[in-house]
């Protein structure tokens, strides 16, 4: 079982309306709460607790879809313990607690926890899934060889990925923030979308039914003045109802897994990161209701 081999450390309090048994459940939340390559503001290990936190100020039900809750098969494993400092031990850690959630053919819906997380979860749905393609919403485009001399890092780990899926089955949206390089390779191999994030994905979402997706959201994709507590921030930004009509063209979509990542609570002394985060876990849950 995934709850021994990862160490998980049990949430308090769990996501809003999650159940703590994984067995019934089709989707299971799982925090990582990763913060050893952050480039700028460290804190990312705080954003799991944030984010379950926060959904407890939500309604169960979503006026948006008119869907509750209460509906959707999922539970909350709370967070893995990972190693202090050890950045491919923690890669490890993560991947195989995906790869066992994948095994019992559960979804797994990660709370990051910086952005380097994506890349064992990636890894660990490819291995299920052979065709898999990654949706990325972010600010920056990741697409670094490496940083500072690393290549492990929160600004390679989509260059990572590259690395061992075919990049046009990489698709970048809302991108604001790159080097001459970065923007390069994208504009040669992947879907490259800089900018906008709704317009660009009703483009090409026929293209995108019926393969396995998997869904990756840094929350810096906003401007700071929704979430001002990310890692990163990096003006500019979508709006709140931008992604709320982009999440909705993903439904009938086979989203095989979702992370949401970058939260860094100890710069929002208001808050209103982690209750943005939890609305958007919530929207996705809803996507699996009976």
């Amino acid at each position: 079982m995934v709850e021994k081999a990862a160490g998980l450390v049990t949430a308090s309090p769990r996501f809003l309306a999650a159940g703590a048994d994984p067995a019934p459940a089709r989707v299971v939340l799982l925090g990582a709460p990763l913060d050893v390559t952050v480039s700028y503001r460290p804190g990312t290990r705080r954003g799991p607790a944030a984010i379950r936190q926060a959904s407890w100020d939500l309604e169960e039900f979503s006026l948006y879809q008119e869907r509750d809750l209460s509906t959707v098969p999922f539970a909350d494993l709370g967070d893995l313990a990972l190693p202090a400092g050890g950045v491919g031990r923690a890669l490890e850690r993560i991947g195989a607690a995906l790869s066992e959630l994948v095994r019992q053919e559960k979804i797994p819906f990660v709370l990051g926890g910086e952005h380097l997380l994506t890349l064992p979860a990636v890894r660990a749905l490819a291995a299920r899934y052979p065709d898999l393609t990654v949706l990325q919403f972010d600010a920056h485009a990741d697409l670094r060889p490496e940083y500072e001399g690393e290549e492990l890092s929160h600004a390679t780990v989509m260059r990572q990925i590259a690395a061992f899926l075919p990049p046009e089955r990489l698709y970048q949206f809302g991108i604001r923030s790159a080097t001459r390089e970065e923007l390069k390779y994208a504009r040669t191999h992947t879907h490259f979308f800089p900018g906008d994030l709704a317009d660009p994905l009703h483009r090409v979402r026929a293209e995108l039914n019926g393969r396995p997706l998997y869904l990756t959201i840094d929350l810096d994709v906003f401007d700071p003045a929704f979430a001002p507590g990310v890692g990163t921030p990096e003006p500019g930004g979508i709006g709140v109802r931008e992604a709320l009509a982009a999440l909705s063209l993903l439904k009938g979509l086979h989203l095989v897994g979702v992370d949401i990542v970058e939260a860094c609570p100890p710069f929002d002394p208001s808050e209103r990161t982690a209750a943005l985060a939890a609305l958007l876990v919530r929207e996705l849950l809803l996507f699996w209701a009976a």
